[in-house]
């Protein structure tokens, strides 16, 4: 194994790996004070201003039981959601449309400025989730949506599920 890098910084420009390495941030240290949907609370983990992060931000949101968020899409950011725990149901399109549902250990993909709602299908259970953006930003722009009554199911499809799974 080579040790290329010593543990402190060198003047010329050998990052100081004790500071600028590995960094982990405790569960209990999130940060609440980023971009909300009305319906959710979301927690920064992984930024620019906690540890430097150049093009990615992570999280957590939690959906009280029998609760959705506001219309929203995140501009110009890729997410991705993977649900913890509870029951997630997606609504998506123009008007909220269509719909799909993912439970524990699933992962949702949202594409950039996709209009959406997150719902926590449960009347009981909080919905928690870790969330990954593709860029440092907190962007969440809120929409004022007039959802369809009745919105499409949707099956998720993938070369795994050409047909569409649940």
């Amino acid at each position: 194994m080579s040790h290329d890098h010593a543990d402190h910084g060198h003047a010329d420009d050998t990052p100081a790996w004790k500071h600028d390495g590995v960094r982990v941030i405790p569960g209990n240290q999130l940060d609440a004070n980023t971009a909300q949907t009305p319906g959710m609370n979301r927690a920064a983990a992984i930024n620019f201003a906690r540890v430097g992060a150049q093009k990615l931000w992570a999280g957590t949101v939690t959906i009280h039981p029998d609760a959705k968020t506001g219309a929203h899409h995140h501009g110009h950011l890729e997410s991705v959601i993977y649900v913890v725990r509870g029951r997630a149901r997606m609504r998506w399109g123009e008007h909220l449309e269509f719909t799909a549902e993912a439970g524990p250990g699933d992962f949702i993909y949202v594409p950039p400025y996709v209009p959406h709602q997150e719902i926590n299908a449960s009347p009981i259970e909080a919905l928690e989730c870790v969330l990954c953006r593709s860029d440092g930003e907190a962007v969440a722009i809120n929409l004022d949506i007039e959802p369809v009554e009745k919105p499409e199911s949707v099956l998720w499809v993938d070369p795994t599920h050409p047909q569409g799974g649940a």
